[in-house]
């Protein structure tokens, strides 16, 4: 396995993907949660299921201790703008905050989690997003990711399906 870069610069001056650290934890969650409170708003009202902060930490908590996954945030002027996690053949999460979505930095992201899953050896890599998220699915298959037939249940009240994305890395 190709070890995980400790810093990188990627998509010009004012864009850096860097490898998190643990104490970028609320940095994190701060992320997940800006961009999931926009994107989500139709399937998770806040009024109705507002963020599970406590939740998503402590996942946060357990993906930076787990040697098995690379977390990446982007830095944008030195402001984190968005973060990317991968774990096996799985590009588990891209989250970038709505104040930077349009820039570039979710494509940046995007292209930098499949070179590190290429360098870890992956053929093919899969995700999940919410069935109801169009705009991260329009994202993704036109980066030429093909929707496959599995679905999960997303453990999170009002619990909405999740679908399955593949894309060959060759």
């Amino acid at each position: 396995m190709d070890p995980q870069p400790a810093s990188v610069v990627a998509g010009g001056p004012n864009l850096a993907i860097r490898t998190a650290e643990a104490a970028d934890l609320e940095t994190l969650l701060a992320i997940q949660r800006d961009a999931a409170v926009t994107a989500y708003a139709h399937v998770f009202p806040q009024d109705r299921y507002p963020f599970p902060d406590d939740d998503i930490r402590e996942r946060w908590r357990d993906a930076l201790g787990d040697a098995d996954l690379e977390i990446y945030v982007a830095d944008v002027d030195r402001e984190a703008a968005g973060s990317i996690s991968n774990g096996g053949d799985l590009l588990r999460t891209l989250y970038v905050r709505p104040s930077h979505q349009g820039m570039g930095v979710g494509s940046t992201l995007h292209d930098f989690a499949l070179e590190r899953l290429r360098a870890r050896g992956c053929s093919r890599a899969t995700l999940w997003t919410l069935e109801e998220n169009w705009p991260a699915r329009r994202f993704y298959e036109k980066r030429g990711w093909t929707l496959t037939e599995e679905t999960r249940v997303v453990p999170f009240p009002p619990n909405p399906l999740d679908v399955q994305y593949a894309k060959s890395l060759h």
